[in-house]
This record gives C-alpha cells, structure tokens and sequence, in this order.
C-alpha cells in the first residue's frame, strides 16, 4: 500500500539531537562533557553486579536506558534489569515474531501511530481497544504488537528523550473485552508502558471512556504509583481537554485535529525496507521472512 503525497512513516536514528531536543536533553542531565563517563559507570555496574546479561553493552544501546532514566545510572541500571527480567517471563511477545504476521491489528484499526508528533516533538500512538475482537486477534497480539513498537521507538535518539504520548480510545469497549483484563494482564501492560522499557510513555490520554473502564479500571489502580497516576488523564468525549495537552495540528479529525489517520500498516512496511530496525530486530529474537501467502 503506497503512502500519500507528503506522507513520510520514517524513523530518525542520526545520532546527533535537534537542537531544542538537545536543550530538553541537557535539563534531563545529559552533560555532553560526562556522557562517555556515565555510560562507562553503567556498563562496569552490568559487570559488577551481574543481575542481568544484556545481549549489547556499546554505547548506543546504554544510552537509551541512560535517557530513559533520567541519566541516573542506579535507575537505569534498574530499568536493565527490569526488562531483560520482562523479556525473560514474556518469550512469546518477542521470539520468532515476525513484525509482519501483526498486520492485522492495522486492518482492524485497533493500532496505530501518526507519522507526526506533537507540539513538543513526541511520537502519538493510537490504541483503539473497541476494535479489537479476542476471538479474533489473541491478547498476546496486542502485547506484542506494543511490545515492538517500543523497542522500534527506542532506537530513535529524539524518542529517547522525549518519550512518547498514548491515546486509548475507549469507544465501543465492552464487557467481553473487560473479561480480557485480568490481573496478570493489567501488570504486564504496566510493565510495557511504564516500568521495564527502555522508552518513556510521557503521557497516556484516555477518551471516550465508558462505564465498562470504569470497572476495569479497578484493576489497575491498586497496580499504580503516583508517578504513573500523574502520566494518566481523562477526558472522555471532551476534544477541548485533550487539546490542552496535545496541539490539534498533531491529531486526527476524530480527535478534533487537522490531520487523517494512516493504517499501522504503513510503519510495519517501513520497518520492513529499513535493513538497520532489521538488523536491532533480529539481536532482539524477531524475525523478517516474508509471510507466506
């Protein structure tokens, strides 16, 4: 499916920061004169300490949990050890998938992320869980699906510092898929959003929510941190509260924004002719055989 006129589903992987990134960066504690020290102090607590076997220790991939943390090298250290312990429970969201075979959650629009950020140079990703169909798409799906996104999101230096903001569209939620949100699943959604990966979620917004998240939400409440309450807001069917949060010129029509919606399928073709997201996809256990017909 060709992308339109003007439409770019591209990652930016150049090490070097835009500027005002490179300002936001400098305010979270990345000192370009300590840099090379910080990442040398978290890689000999990898050796030193031996909680976890991490398949890469250069540079580039230390920065990320450095970023993702704040440059505090205990908390990302922390982080480390946390999503290779992640990785470890959750084999199946990761090994032998390929990215591809995920292409159905962009055909039934449950999954998306818009080609442009937001007003303070963030990814938006679209989870509309009123489309997903369990008897259809198995949760582990969504998991993995989410999963790759992060871990894609992760190899771009802005996301890195900026993080990324989450749009939940509740509309169309139902009992059946509440029955889905068990404990056990509550947690590892925690996990991916905002404990064991290496790429912050800034924000998460819900809109169009109904009664049935209101009794799912109950199961994650218990589960939440103060911090993580902060990263929450509602909005329900108010467009003017979320637009407080996220520039109108950054989202769809649906949203009240300017912007058409584009398929998932468009980042996961993309992903698919960037030998580089290759190449850090295999290290990870993903596959890129083309799909059978």
């Amino acid at each position: 499916m060709p992308e339109p006129d003007g439409v770019i589903h591209q990652l930016y992987m150049e090490r070097e920061l835009p500027a005002k990134v490179a300002e936001v960066a400098r305010s979270q504690g990345e000192d370009p004169d300590r840099t090379s020290l910080m990442i040398e102090e978290l890689r000999e607590m990898i050796y030193e300490k031996g909680d976890c076997v991490p398949h890469r220790v250069d540079d580039d991939y230390l920065i990320k949990f450095l970023r993702a943390r704040f440059w505090n090298v205990q908390h990302a250290y922390n982080l480390m050890t946390r999503y290779y312990a992640f990785r470890a429970s959750n084999p199946d969201f990761y090994e032998n998938v390929n990215p591809m075979a995920l292409r159905s959650l962009g055909d039934d629009d449950i999954m998306s992320i818009s080609p442009y950020r937001d007003q303070e140079g963030r990814r938006v990703i679209f989870f509309k869980f009123g489309n997903w169909r369990p008897s259809k798409i198995p949760i582990v799906d969504l998991f993995r699906a989410t999963m790759l996104l992060l871990e894609v999101g992760s190899l771009e230096p802005q996301s890195q510092v900026l993080g990324g903001v989450g749009i939940m569209d509740l509309e169309g939620l139902t009992l059946n898929h509440a029955w889905n949100l068990t404990p056990a699943v509550a947690q590892k959604m925690l996990a991916l959003l905002a404990t064991s990966m290496p790429q912050r979620t800034s924000q998460i917004h819900i809109v169009n929510q109904g009664w049935v998240f209101d009794t799912a939400f109950q199961i994650f409440k218990p589960l939440l941190t103060e911090k993580m309450r902060q990263r929450l807001f509602f909005h329900g069917s108010d467009r003017t509260s979320l637009h407080k949060h996220i520039d109108p010129e950054a989202l769809p029509v649906r949203y009240g924004g300017t912007k058409p919606e584009y398929p998932y399928t468009y980042w996961l073709e993309h992903l698919s002719q960037n030998e580089k997201v290759i190449q850090e996809l295999q290290q990870l256990g993903y596959v890129s055989e083309p799909l059978e017909e």
